[in-house]
């Protein structure tokens, strides 16, 4: 059983407890998932501040839908999607102007100049390849559960990686012309 596997099983003891109106269960459950969910927010807002707002609003959430989550081991990707919906109703319009910033930069770029900062140039990704490539591979989050979280469709998962990583590929190869 390997570790996000032991995190699920953990998650759903904590759920079922948290579901029978235990503190001490809900309380495992924000200890457990609430860091998740806060680098997930922080992800999709870019500020830690908003990131805060958002998964304390998550939470309330969490707490009140709790009774209707069918399946205790899908709690993280479930808790996820709540954050990355509220995530998403109050920061739209900061999406697209970081998008914009983003583009503006890269287009600001002069070719064959330093080596490319993989961090920054992740950070400037669309929000929605940003998102998908960071739950994927960082949270280790199969692409199921990453379509949970996102409320995407498994094959918009897909695709938003492939894009991402051709964009880190060309990248990395030096042969970026701007496009994502």
């Amino acid at each position: 059983m390997d570790r996000a596997e032991k995190l699920r099983a953990l998650l759903a003891l904590h759920v079922a407890g948290a579901r029978l109106g235990r503190a001490r269960d809900f309380a495992a459950l924000v200890d457990l998932a609430g860091p998740r969910l806060l680098a997930h927010a922080r992800r999709l807002c870019d500020d830690t501040e908003t990131a805060r707002d958002i998964v304390q609003e998550g939470w309330t959430a969490i707490a009140h839908g709790l009774h209707g989550l069918r399946d205790d081991r899908a709690f993280l990707s479930w808790a996820l999607a709540i954050v990355t919906r509220i995530a998403s109703r109050e920061l739209k319009a900061r999406i697209r102007e970081r998008e914009t910033r983003a583009e503006l930069t890269r287009q600001r770029a002069e070719p064959g100049a330093d080596p490319p900062d993989l961090r920054s140039e992740i950070s400037a990704l669309p929000a929605g390849q940003q998102a998908a490539l960071e739950l994927f591979y960082l949270e280790g989050l199969s692409v199921a559960e990453v379509a949970n979280a996102l409320t995407i469709p498994q094959g918009t998962v897909k695709t938003r990686l492939m894009h991402a990583r051709n964009h880190l590929r060309a990248l990395l190869k030096g042969d970026t012309d701007g496009r994502t």
